[in-house]
Order: structure tokens, then sequence, then C-alpha cells
């Protein structure tokens, strides 16, 4: 397979398609392998074995079956009724069934436990041949962005980790949600997760794209009033959620050129800023064995890297306000009566309020751009509301319905 170019990056999805055979899976989870393996698939004779005990533990009850059904048993052949017929397939067929199924809970079990080592060691092969890392699965993943604080049982699989020119880690993502203690949904999400240079204020492009019947498809709802209008044809592909207040920063950030890149290459995925982080969501796998997924993922994070040096000039105003009034609060709260006293507070805080007014803000967000405050979905509540509506309507029908006869 010849190796595409994906702008000016050379891409190499080989590894994702090649042929691999029995011996060189079983070297590499041997060798490399076992660094990027989960224990499970480091031991792939471990479920296999599970499933033989368990054959064997209820292997005393099927010879306990079988020995006191022999005779039945026997009695197939030698059968002088169809009443004999049926009570010898009455009690010898339920042991033969359960042990064809174990037998074939085992192939099954050695097959899938095969195909997750294979699918390892593709993406392995693919992340080292393109200057990138793996690992299988990590964990409750230390991740600001939104999907990633929602619900239990939160796990990443399937890590390619790549550090250069800045560290980028795509991924897939799942957690749990419970309705009730017997009702448990499980939801599946692709990420991109690229570090920036500085914490920026906590912005989201909700892509209309991929919205549902009913709205977005993101895991939260942002409150309405957030909203932030840009010019061209932007708002035709994202809803743009900003801090209120920080208006005039996202349109510094999203200049011309980066709505550009975010509509052209971007425009199927939704995507959070957050401290120092941007993610890109997806419902569905975007760390696969497909090379026209990773294709597009690689076009999409390079042509958006180079415009990222832009962001790491931005600073917030507001700490240096806040700074101002940290220290006048400060200075207030010392309320010396000496007169030498008062001199002395007054050297010892002139320059750092003159600095404070002159010198430009460190990196950082105030605290009210940190994060987006959160809302309701309004057409969810109002389609719930309808229900409602609808079946006191029809319980309120058969009611009367029920007086009148």
């Amino acid at each position: 397979m010849s190796t595409p170019r994906t702008g000016s990056i050379v891409f190499d999805p080989t590894p994702l398609t090649e042929h691999v055979d029995s011996a060189t899976l079983r070297d590499w989870a041997r060798g490399p392998g076992r660094e990027v393996l989960s224990p499970s698939l480091k031991r792939p004779w471990l479920a296999p074995l599970m499933v033989i005990v368990s054959l064997f533990i209820f292997g005393g009850i099927v010879m306990a079956i079988m020995s006191g059904g022999w005779g039945f048993g026997t009695s197939l052949f030698t059968a002088q009724s169809v009443g004999d017929v049926l009570t010898g397939l009455i009690v010898t067929l339920p042991p033969l069934v359960f042990i064809a199924v174990l037998v074939t809970a085992v192939i099954l079990v050695i097959t899938k436990t095969r195909s997750r080592r294979l699918r390892a060691y593709r993406l392995d092969r693919f992340a080292r041949a393109n200057g990138m890392s793996y690992l299988v699965e990590r964990p409750q993943p230390r991740l600001p962005g939104m999907i990633f604080n929602i619900g239990g049982s939160r796990e990443a699989t399937d890590i390619v980790r790549g550090s250069r020119p800045r560290l980028v880690e795509i991924a897939n993502y799942q957690y749990t949600t419970e309705s009730s203690d017997d009702n448990k949904t499980i939801h599946r999400w692709g990420y991109v997760a690229i570090k920036l240079d500085v914490p920026l204020p906590n912005i989201v492009l909700d892509a209309k794209s991929n919205n549902l019947l009913f709205g977005s498809n993101l895991p939260i709802s942002l409150k309405r009033r957030q909203r932030l209008s840009l010019e061209g044809d932007f708002d035709k592909h994202f809803t743009l959620y900003c801090p209120e207040g920080y208006e005039t920063d996202a349109l510094y950030l999203f200049t011309p050129d980066i709505m550009t890149r975010f509509i052209d290459h971007a425009a199927a995925l939704d995507v959070e800023i957050v401290d120092d982080w941007l993610f890109f969501y997806a419902k569905r796998d975007l760390s696969t064995l497909d090379p026209e997924t990773w294709a597009w993922l690689f076009s999409t994070v390079h042509a958006l890297l180079d415009k990222f040096g832009q962001w790491a000039r931005w600073r917030d105003e507001r700490l240096r306000v806040d700074a101002a009034a940290h220290a006048e609060t400060h200075t207030a709260a010392m309320s010396p009566s000496d007169p030498l006293e008062v001199a002395a507070v007054a050297a010892a805080t002139a320059v750092p309020v003159a600095q404070t007014a002159a010198v430009r803000p460190p990196p950082g967000v105030a605290k009210r751009g940190q994060r987006l405050r959160r809302g309701i979905s309004w057409p969810v509540l109002v389609v719930c509301g309808v229900f409602v509506l609808a079946w006191v309507g029809l319980a309120f029908g058969a009611l009367m319905m029920f007086t009148r006869g």
C-alpha cells in the first residue's frame, strides 16, 4: 500500500491492514506488547481457563445426570416403544447440549481474545510507524473535558498519543449512567485531546451536523445566553458558547482564518476548549482500524496545529484587575494609625500596585471564565411536557367514559 500524504504530513496506515500471522502476534505479545497490553491480554489463556474450570465444576453435575440416566440413554438403542425413546432423549440430551455450549464458549473466548490482541498489535504498530505511542486502556482518565466528569466506570481505550509538535491524544471513551438500580446505560465517545500553550476560557463549539432530533448531542446543556454569533458561515456549522463577558476574547481567538479551518476540517465534531486543552468529541470510536478515519483525524489536527500558536499570546485582562483589587483590599485591611507605619505600608505596596497596572497579566483565566454555566435542555423538557399532558388527557378521557358508563 502506498503511503498517502495528509497535507504536508507523511501518514503511514500500512500496519492497520497488513497481514499478521500467529507467530508474529505471539512474539509481539511477549516483547513490545507487554508494555501496552492489559493483564487479561498479556495472559490470553486466563479467560479460556476460567471457562474450562467452570466445565470441571459443573462436570460433577453432568456426570451425575449422565450416570443416573445412562440406563435410559442406552435404551435408545434397545428401545421397545416410543416412550422409551423419548425417555432416553430427555435424560441424555441435556448433558450433551451443556457440554457443547461450554466447548463453544471456550472457542468464542479464545477467538475474541485473539481478535483483541490483534487489534492492539495493529494500533501499536501503527502508532510506532507514525512517531506515536499506544496504550490499550486507562481507567479514570484525568482530563477536564465535559465527557470525563459524568457517570461512573469511566475508561479510555485504544489510546494513541503523540508529543510532537505538541501533545495529542486520540482514544475511545465510555462511561455509565444509572436511571435505577437495574437500568444502566453505557455512553461511548471518541475524542481527540490537544494540549495548548496557555489556559483559555471555557468555549464550546456545538457542531450542528451531528445534532439529534430534539437538539444537541452534547452530554450537558448550556445556558442559551452564553451563545455568541460569529461572522460568515460559521453559525451554519457551529453554535458557539462562551462565558458571559468573554465575547471579545472569543472573537480574538476565533479569527476568520481559524474559523475557516474549523469549518473545513472539524464540522462533524463537537469542540471544547477548557483550561489548557482543546477536545474534539464524536459519538463513535475515533481510534479504529480504519485508515480513512485516521487520515481524516491527522488532516484535522495538523490543519489546526499551526494556528494554536496565535492563542498562546492571549491574556485575561481580568487577572490584572483582580490583582489590583486584591492589592488595594490588602492595603486597606492593614489600616495602620501610626504615620511611620502608613509610610512603610505605602512604600511596600506602591510598586506592586503600579506593576499590576502596567505589566501584562500572567497566563491564566479568571474564575468566571473557567467554566460555562449549565442550563436546561428546553426541547427535551417540552417533549416530556407534551407526553405528560397527553397521558393525563388520555387518563382523564378514560375516567370520563368509565363514569358515564
